[in-house]
């Protein structure tokens, strides 16, 4: 049977330990869980360094709770569905570290959209900031998506995370040389972003 330890949702500790790299692959696996990810793939969603990925795969293997196949030299990873832990933990991933690969996977459709970032709380804690589990997620487009694109996606996105998600957005040349006025965007800015990885 599956080995799961502890997890402490307050700071997003999974699987016994704090690593970011454990909670953004299991989030990446489970929220997609039809999919193999290769070790390279995966690593560069999540920003992480080819050791890391190893090291995490291996560990995330023998706990029972990813399934390893191999294509040649190729290393491939998947959620591993079928044991009595994969429904809360896709639910508890998918209000912690799921906000990265959803909103990824939804903004990359939008036309428009050149960089996005999850900034506020949520990215505060994901950046190790202590406090509260964040009751929603805001994130920054930069570009010249049209609003009721993005208005659409924040729905679509609240319905597969179960929180809030605002989306809002500027356009690039506003994003590199803000109003020093702009109280929001200098905010933003000061604070904690976690940029997320658009497939082109």
């Amino acid at each position: 049977m599956p080995s799961w330890k502890g997890t402490r949702l307050g700071s997003f500790r999974c699987c016994g330990h704090g690593s970011r790299v454990t909670g953004a692959l299991l989030a990446l696996l489970y929220l997609h869980p039809d999919r193999d990810y290769s070790l390279a793939e995966a690593g560069k969603l999540i920003d992480a360094s080819p050791k890391v990925m190893s090291t995490e795969a291996d560990r995330l293997v023998t706990a029972g709770l990813v399934r390893e196949t191999r294509r040649g030299t190729l290393r491939l990873l998947r959620a591993e569905t079928s044991g009595p832990v994969s429904r809360p933990l896709t639910d508890l991933l998918a209000v912690t570290y799921g906000p990265m690969p959803v909103l990824a996977d939804l903004l990359s459709a939008v036309p428009g959209v050149e960089e996005a970032y999850i900034y506020g709380s949520w990215a505060a804690r994901y950046l190790g900031e202590p406090g509260p589990v964040p009751h929603d997620v805001d994130v920054l487009v930069i570009g010249a998506a049209d609003e009721d694109d993005l208005y659409d996606k924040a729905r679509e996105a609240e319905n597969r995370l179960g929180r809030e998600v605002n989306i809002s957005a500027v356009n690039r040349q506003y994003w590199e040389t803000p109003d020093p006025a702009d109280s929001f965007m200098r905010h933003v800015r000061e604070r904690p972003l976690v940029k997320l990885e658009l497939s082109t």
